[in-house]
């Protein structure tokens, strides 16, 4: 019997679940963004290159402005490294040998590639959808839609 895991993720928070033959889900971990950290690095910390004010190549007193954007981009891609890690060991492990993603789209797109070539052939389902803010039945039940809808 197949031992299916499914991927519960958006840009700030992932949970992994395991789903039972009768379609129970039992949380095994939870992930969460680390933006508290990424906030104090951003506000004052020894960051180079971090969203704030400097002075540009202008020749002037002038301010340039960093986009916050490559800070928290590179971040979210560590994060999604991170998961993908997690679920790479999982299946090279054995501990699961079926894999399920639900996640927002620009998770997606920065987790499957990621993915080793045996977890990448481990994986029985992606979905785009963000269900990380539900709980006990409610999430079962949007986990069972999700499953339900055509690829």
């Amino acid at each position: 019997m197949e031992k299916t895991w499914i991927l519960i993720a958006n840009g700030e928070r992932a949970r992994c679940f395991e789903r039972a033959p009768d379609h129970a889900l039992t949380e095994l971990t939870d992930f969460v963004f680390p933006r508290a950290s990424l906030a104090g690095l951003a506000e004052g910390g020894d960051l180079t290159g971090a969203a704030g004010k400097g002075h540009g190549r202008t020749g002037h007193a002038g301010t340039q402005f960093e986009p916050k954007t490559q800070l928290d981009d590179k971040a979210r891609a560590n994060f999604a490294r991170q998961l993908a890690d997690y679920l790479n060991e999982s299946v090279g492990s054995q501990r699961c040998s079926a894999l399920v993603l639900i996640t927002s789209s620009q998770m997606l797109g920065e987790i499957k590639p990621c993915l080793s070539s045996a977890a990448q052939k481990a994986l029985r389902r992606s979905v785009t959808s963000d269900l990380t803010q539900f709980t006990g039945p409610e999430l079962k039940k949007r986990v069972d839609r999700a499953l339900e809808l055509p690829d």
